[in-house]
C-alpha cells in the first residue's frame, strides 16, 4: 500500500458504500453475454409421492437449503484476473491477495466514435491529473438506475480503448473497476485490445513474464448519485472461487 505507508489517511468505517450489484433470481437482475437469468432455487430430494424441498415454507425442511446457478461475468458483479483470456489457468483467488487499495473514483461521458461510444485515453488523463491511485473507478454518463437491472446483450455498449487501459498500466493502476460489463467492446471479433493492454498480455498462450499477475478489473458495478467523485480507499472483496472471475462487493470508504 505504497500511498498509506508514506501517509496517514482518515475514513469513517461506520460508513461504507457499497458499488455491487446484487445477485438475484428475477427480472431485476442485470444481464450480459447472451445468457438467461440467474437461478436461486430449493434443492429438491426424493420422489413425487415423498419429496424433500429445502424451504421452510414448503413445510418439509426445517432450513432454506438453496442452489445457485449463475455466470459471474454475465450476472452481476464480478472482479477478474488475467486468467480470463489465458490458455493457462490462473485464479483469482490466487491473484489477488490484499484486499485495501487508494482509488479515485472519477465519472466520463464516452466520446461518440461512429457506432461506437468510447472512453478515451484524453478523458481519464484530464480527470486523473496528478492523481496516482492504487485503483480507478470510472463511473459512465449519463448515470440512470436503469444499469442495475440492464439486459446488455446485443446493445453495443460503451468500452475502454486500448490507448486508456495502457495508460492505466503505465500509471500503475493495479485495479480497474467499472460500470459495464467489459471493459471491450461486445463484438470485437475476440481481440480483448483492452484486456490485454491493461494486464500487459502480450501472447495468451504464452504469457510473457511481465504481464500483471496481480492486477484486476471489476466490471459490472453500480455508482449512485449520492457518491461524488473524489479520493477512496477501496476495500474489493470476493468470493473464494478458483476461478477466473468471482462475484465481488467493491465497497468505498470516503477519504476524510
Amino acid at each position: 500500500m505504497k500511498a498509506i505507508v508514506n501517509n496517514t489517511i482518515q475514513i469513517d468505517l461506520s460508513q461504507p458504500l457499497d458499488i455491487s450489484i446484487p445477485l438475484s433470481n428475477d427480472e431485476q437482475n442485470p444481464i450480459a453475454w447472451y445468457q438467461g437469468l440467474p437461478k436461486i432455487e430449493p434443492v429438491r430430494m426424493g420422489t413425487a409421492d415423498s419429496e424433500w424441498i429445502g424451504k421452510v415454507s414448503e413445510g418439509s425442511s426445517s432450513t432454506n437449503f438453496n442452489n445457485i446457478f449463475f455466470n459471474p461475468h454475465a450476472h452481476g458483479t464480478h472482479t477478474e484476473c488475467l486468467g480470463h483470456i489465458t490458455n493457462d489457468f490462473y485464479s483469482i483467488n490466487q491473484c489477488l491477495q490484499t484486499f485495501f487499495f487508494t482509488a479515485v473514483l472519477i465519472s466520463i461521458a464516452p466520446m461518440q466514435k461512429g457506432e461506437d461510444r468510447v472512453i478515451t485515453k484524453e478523458q481519464i488523463e484530464k480527470m486523473l491529473l496528478e492523481k496516482n491511485p492504487e485503483a480507478i473507478v470510472i463511473r459512465t454518463l449519463p448515470n440512470e438506475e436503469a444499469k442495475k437491472h440492464k439486459k446488455y446483450s446485443h446493445t453495443n455498449p460503451p468500452y475502454l480503448s486500448e490507448e486508456a487501459a495502457v495508460f492505466l498500466r503505465e500509471k500503475g493502476v493495479e485495479h480497474l473497476l467499472i460500470d459495464l460489463p467489459s471493459v471491450d467492446k461486445e463484438h470485437d471479433e475476440g481481440k480483448l485490445l483492452a484486456h490485454k493492454a491493461f494486464w500487459n498480455v502480450n501472447d495468451v498462450k504464452n504469457v510473457n513474464n511481465d504481464a500483471r499477475f496481480h492486477a484486476t478489473i471489476t466490471e459490472m458495478i453500480y455508482i449512485s448519485e449520492h457518491i461524488s467523485d473524489g479520493d477512496y480507499l477501496l476495500n474489493l472483496q470476493i468470493a473464494s472461487f478458483e476461478n477466473d472471475a468471482s462475484p465481488s462487493k467493491p465497497i468505498l470508504y470516503k477519504i476524510e
